[in-house]
């Protein structure tokens, strides 16, 4: 029975900023070998040099989770260049919040390409690699709002209620080759995400709010360590934390 973090092989999507970024650090530090995806290749290409310049093991890939070819190749990348593929985390994602009535259609299709689409298209360059492994750990992540369904946040609280009863049907259909899966449901934390917000109006409501009460993006990156750091014969299926001051 194996446990801990060092030496497993983690492939990041959405690593070159916020809980990406944060948990390709964290991971690295205690002896992951640490493989980066993310959109904005100068950014994961930076923060690879970063990490091999302390002796961390680490790629980057350039990886645009709406495209399944370039997700599948940022995962084989990892299997070649490290061996295997011990967790996948599929952190990628957009919040672009607004009323369904302003009909930003545009904004809906994109959330569902990269937010339930992008999950999947990890989850499917990762399962091969794991089933013939017969072992590995699909950390996928929802929010808050995949709990609660809040005015002006419809879409994206569908998208991840999706990640939610994906990553379920997932967690029942891989038992017979070990492996595990996580859902992880953070509150208001400090990244990028508000950024995707196109409504100004909106997102300047947003942002007075989180910025009262949001937490580092480490502690994101302390829980994904947590789950995967439990002995192989523990499934921490879903975790779900939140700022002490948010009643959201």
């Amino acid at each position: 029975m194996s446990q801990g973090i060092e030496n497993k092989v983690v492939v990041i999507t959405g690593a070159s900023s916020g809980l990406g970024e944060a948990t390709a650090r964290h991971l690295a530090e205690r002896g992951a070998s640490v493989v980066l995806g993310a959109r904005r290749g100068d950014r994961i290409a930076k923060l690879a040099e970063e990490l091999a310049a302390k002796g961390y093991r680490t790629k980057a890939v350039q990886t645009d989770v709406m495209d399944q070819l370039q997700v599948k190749t940022l995962v084989d990348t990892a299997v070649n260049a490290f061996g295997r593929i011990d967790v996948m985390l599929n952190n990628a994602g957009l919040m672009p919040l607004a009323p369904l009535e302003r009909l930003k259609v545009d904004e809906w299709d994109r959330m569902i390409d990269v937010n339930i689409k992008g999950v999947l298209y990890g989850i499917a360059a990762a399962l091969p690699h794991m089933k013939a492994q017969k072992s590995g750990h699909i950390i996928n992540v929802s929010s808050v709002y995949g709990h609660v369904v809040d005015p002006g946040a419809t879409v994206y609280c569908a998208t991840k209620f999706a990640v939610r009863a994906l990553s379920e049907g997932l967690r029942k259909e891989v038992k017979p080759y070990n492996i595990r899966t996580t859902i992880i449901s953070p509150g208001a934390v400090s990244t990028e995400l508000l950024e995707h917000i196109s409504e100004k109006d909106v997102q300047a409501g947003t942002k007075e709010f989180v910025s009262k009460i949001a937490i580092s993006a480490d502690t994101f990156a302390r829980t994904v360590a947590f789950a995967v750091n439990e002995p192989d014969d523990v499934d921490i299926n879903e975790i779900l934390f939140r700022p002490t001051a948010q009643p959201v």
